[in-house]
């Protein structure tokens, strides 16, 4: 399917680049198979909820995965005299050792970066095994637990590339680029459909007889990467770690067996639990995955999705045309726009029902 089939226009200034003051303050587009659209706020969400709903999480915990290195003066092989500055962003890790762990990342600028140099950053010497594109493997001297200690103080937010080019990342960011239910540290990239979530909301959500599950999906910096081919089916997804116990998995068996309706928050909790589900029901699962949900995918699991709006020509576009029908979702935007919601990471919500 040709990527341009998910492009829209959207004015620069409904993309936004702070959140709302309140985490529960965003406003929410109610989207139907169907029909007129409604508008709503998260904040009423539970209103959206009763006895018969499960509502999944995705309980990982972003990092603080954005450094600044230098990578010294070459002697030999021509060129920057007085080293380059080098910035880093972790995708994934590799291998965690005693003698040292490795990191899959972003590097800038990659051309100023081979195989056998030397990083330093801050007082740790990273040396670079190998590089491919703007990515690098690096490994870092330090033992597993010495290296989360370093990264939370040398780390800082990884926010995304749109806002971080508009402006530096900010102490406030620190809170609010993290769920208030995130528990596994992992991700480089929040799942910013909840970032909305407080704890007076989910216990609102309870109090209407949800079943509220965890899941885990560590979200990698490549969600923010641009699809470059003309074809959906030339792009190529980078795989995220992920986990549906064997309790949520039978948990959510029981739900689909029982007519319950599941809600996923978030493209990640989507994307895990359709992978958990790939032969016909959700089994447990505890892996790699780069899963690539586009038209014509046969959900098995998620019923509605609760999700941001997302950048044109995305894999989450085409994801939630899966879930919704590109004309719709794409009629959706535009009412969006119209109403003046607030795009991206830190904008506002829609609550998505999935075309039969």
């Amino acid at each position: 399917m040709r990527v341009d089939l998910f492009d829209y226009d959207l004015p620069e200034e409904q993309i936004a680049l702070v959140p709302p003051p309140e985490r529960d303050g965003a406003r929410l587009l109610i989207v139907p198979p169907n029909g007129p659209f409604g508008h709503d706020l998260i904040a009423h969400l539970a209103e959206h909820f009763g006895p018969s709903d499960v509502l999944i999480l995705n309980d990982t915990k972003v990092i603080p995965a954005t450094l600044a290195g230098m990578r010294p003066a070459r002697d030999v092989g021509g060129g920057d005299p007085a080293g380059v500055g080098i910035d880093i962003t972790l995708l994934k890790c590799l291998e965690e050792r005693d003698d040292g762990v490795r990191w899959q990342a972003f590097v800038r600028p990659a051309k100023r970066v081979r195989a056998g140099d030397d990083i330093e950053i801050g007082p740790v010497t990273a040396r670079v095994k190998r590089r491919e594109g703007a990515e690098a493997v690096l490994h870092i001297p330090l033992t597993p637990s010495a290296f989360q200690s370093f990264l939370y103080d040398h780390g800082t937010m990884p926010l995304p590339p749109y806002i971080a080019r508009k402006r530096a990342v900010e102490v406030s960011d620190q809170d609010r680029y993290q769920t208030v239910f995130g528990k596994r540290p992992g991700s480089v990239a929040a799942p910013t459909a909840g970032l909305h979530f407080t704890d007076r909301l989910l216990s609102a959500i309870a109090e209407r007889g949800a079943t509220i599950l965890r899941v885990t999906l560590h979200v990698g910096a490549g969600t923010f990467l641009p699809i470059t081919a003309a074809d959906c089916t030339d792009h190529r997804m980078h795989s995220e770690w992920g986990e549906v116990s064997p309790p949520v998995a039978e948990r959510l068996r029981a739900a689909k067996a029982g007519g319950e309706r599941i809600t996923c928050v978030g493209t990640t909790a989507l994307r895990i639990v359709e992978t958990a589900a790939q032969s016909g029901e959700v089994q447990a699962f505890a892996g790699e995955t780069d899963i690539f949900i586009t038209p014509g995918f046969s959900f098995q699991c998620a019923d509605r999705l609760l999700t941001n709006f997302h950048l044109p020509r995305s894999t989450l576009l085409m994801l939630v045309s899966a879930f919704s029908g590109r004309e719709r979702i794409l009629s959706a935007y535009r009412e969006a726009i119209n109403e003046g919601y607030r795009f991206f990471s830190y904008g506002d919500a829609c609550l998505l029902e999935r075309v039969s």
